[in-house]
């Protein structure tokens, strides 16, 4: 919605600018097509070029989660809590064999099935399942800080995958100006081919030529460069339940008590998303 009302204030402002100050905005609109044609399609032809098959299905993906905006809200990081809070409680209480049916079989498992939403995310099952089968494959002198330093590039690994989209959107915003300057000099080429005719055909063609500098410009910084800063942000945004569980079970794994682990992780969350402690712990004694 805040994306859609930004495009609106930003073409009201640029083009009711130019109208009022008395520019004539039919020029700009009979070029823009044929510019719009040279930008676009060699800006396609360029993230085609410079990625793969994958690559551009994330690219779509990150298009989609600007309207989407991020996946999680309140609940997920309430639930993730009481899913981690869970199984490290159990690992406690009843030992690594208690988990193992668990981490090693999580679509089956009675724990994890309480919560679906987090259950469909490959990655975060997959990051809590991994850490867990650690302690239980271990002979009973498993290092925490290895432990962390596994999580961390399992984190690091997948964040860097996450952050594609963006990276594109930002390589994008970063050539359009330079691809609307090829769209520029095609246009100046164009008129010194018709060097003889009168000076308004010249002046209207020298005009429809400086539309493509602008729209290369206003493209970049105006819409392209901060949808790729929205990606960015929603991506960084959904990556804190994954700190949230690593937070969960790294800690526990240094053997600090539960409910200091759990006040941790509920208080390194934004406040648009973090639980109430009243939620996190009402929530944990009644399962």
């Amino acid at each position: 919605m805040m994306v859609a009302i930004g495009l609106v204030i930003l073409l009201v402002m640029v083009f009711g600018g130019f109208i009022i100050s008395g520019g004539d905005i039919g020029a700009v609109l009979h070029a823009l097509p044929i510019e719009m044609m040279v930008i676009g399609g060699a800006a396609v032809a360029a993230i085609v070029i410079g990625n793969s098959g994958p690559d551009l299905k994330a690219l779509g993906g990150g298009f989609a989660k600007v309207f989407k905006g991020p996946k999680y809200k309140r609940q997920d990081y309430l639930d993730c809590i009481f899913l981690c809070g869970k199984l490290t409680k159990m690992m406690r209480s009843e030992g690594p064999v208690a988990l193992e049916p668990h981490v090693e079989d999580p679509q089956n498992s009675a724990v994890f099935a309480e919560f679906p939403r987090l259950l469909a995310d490959k990655t975060l099952v997959a990051l809590i399942c991994d850490s867990l089968r650690l302690v239980v494959v271990s002979s009973g002198d498993l290092d925490p800080h290895s432990v962390e330093d596994v999580v961390d590039q399992h984190l690091k690994s997948h964040h860097h995958e996450a952050m594609g989209p963006a990276n594109n959107l930002q390589w994008l915003a970063d050539a359009l100006p330079a691809l609307g300057i090829v769209a520029a000099v095609l246009g100046v080429v164009k008129t010194m081919g018709a060097i003889d005719q009168p000076p308004e055909v010249l002046g209207e063609m020298i005009g429809s030529a400086l539309v493509g500098t602008f729209l290369g410009v206003l493209l970049a910084y105006g819409i392209v460069g901060p949808i790729a800063n929205r990606v960015k942000a929603i991506i960084e945004e959904d990556h804190k339940i994954y700190e949230t569980a690593k937070q969960i079970i790294v800690a526990t794994l240094h053997g600090h008590p539960q409910p200091l682990v759990i006040e941790a992780a509920r208080s390194g969350l934004s406040h648009a998303n973090q639980p109430s402690f009243a939620d996190v712990f009402d929530g944990l004694r009644a399962r």
